[in-house]
C-alpha cells in the first residue's frame, strides 16, 4: 500500500518558476554591475544647477480700448401720399408739316436782296496817313509833308490867338503851364472827341473851348477812302507875373 503525499508539501511543484525568477534577478544584477559609473565631486559644477536667479518676465498690462456703439439709424422717412389728379384738359397736338418739296411744285424765284454796307470808322495816326487832313488855307501846299507842316502851323497860330492867356493868372497859377490836348478829325472833317489834361480844371475847360472853335477841314484819306485821324496838340505858355 503506497503512502499518500500532500500536494502542498511538494517542493518541485514550482521549480521552474523559481528558476526563472532567480535567473532574472541575476541578469539584472549583472547589468547594473557592468553599467555602474562613479564621478569625482570636484567635476560637478553646482552653479549650473542654481535656479534661484531665474529672471521673472514682466507681462505688460494693456488696457482695451472701449469703442462706443454706433449711433442708432435714423427713423425711416415716410413718403408723402401722392394724390393722383385726373387730367381732364385736352392737349392739342402740334402737327409738324414736312418741308420737302414735290417734283410737281413750282419753284418761286427769289428777288435779289440788297445788303447795305456798313462803313467802318477806321482810324489812322496822323504820322502815317497817306493823305493828311487839309486845314483851310493849306490846299496849295505840294506833298503830304508840306501839308502836315502847314496844318500844324495853322492850328498853333489859331490856338495862340483864341486862348485866354490871362486865365492862368486869374486862377492863381504862375510860371510855365503845359496843357496836353487830344482830338480827332473824323471822316467828314469835323473836330470830335476833344480831351485835355492840365494842372487846373479851368485850363482844361479853356483848351477844349478853343479846340472846339477849329474850322472844318478836308478829311484825311487812306487808300482813297476817308478815315478818322487822331491829333495831339501840346500847349505851353508862360504866365506873366
Amino acid at each position: 500500500m503506497e503512502p499518500k503525499k500532500n500536494t502542498k508539501s511538494d517542493v518541485s511543484r514550482n521549480a521552474s518558476l523559481y528558476f526563472a525568477v532567480g535567473l532574472t534577478l541575476m541578469m539584472a544584477l549583472t547589468y547594473l554591475t557592468i553599467n555602474y559609473k562613479s564621478y569625482d565631486k570636484s567635476d560637478i559644477d553646482y552653479g549650473m544647477v542654481d535656479v534661484d536667479d531665474e529672471l521673472e518676465e514682466e507681462i505688460p498690462i494693456t488696457q482695451q480700448e472701449i469703442i462706443p456703439p454706433p449711433p442708432p439709424p435714423p427713423p425711416p422717412v415716410v413718403p408723402e401720399e401722392i394724390e393722383i389728379v385726373e387730367d381732364e384738359k385736352e392737349v392739342e397736338e402740334t402737327v409738324i408739316e414736312s418741308t420737302e418739296t414735290d417734283q410737281e411744285e413750282e419753284i418761286v424765284e427769289v428777288e435779289e436782296v440788297e445788303v447795305e454796307e456798313v462803313e467802318e470808322d477806321i482810324e489812322v495816326p496822323f504820322a502815317v496817313i497817306e493823305n493828311v487832313p487839309i486845314f483851310p488855307g493849306c490846299e496849295k501846299e505840294k506833298g503830304n509833308n508840306a501839308k502836315k507842316q502847314c496844318m500844324s502851323d495853322k492850328i498853333a497860330k489859331f490856338v495862340n490867338r483864341k486862348f485866354n492867356t490871362e486865365l492862368a493868372g486869374d486862377l492863381g497859377l504862375s510860371g510855365k503851364q503845359r496843357i496836353s490836348v487830344i482830338f480827332k478829325i473824323d471822316k467828314n472833317g469835323n473836330i470830335t472827341n476833344i480831351r485835355a489834361r492840365a494842372p487846373h480844371p479851368g485850363l482844361e475847360k479853356e483848351a477844349k473851348r478853343v479846340i472846339g472853335l477849329l474850322p472844318k477841314m478836308k478829311p484825311g484819306k487812306q487808300r482813297g477812302k476817308a478815315v478818322t485821324v487822331p491829333y495831339s496838340l501840346p500847349i505851353l505858355f508862360q504866365v506873366q507875373d
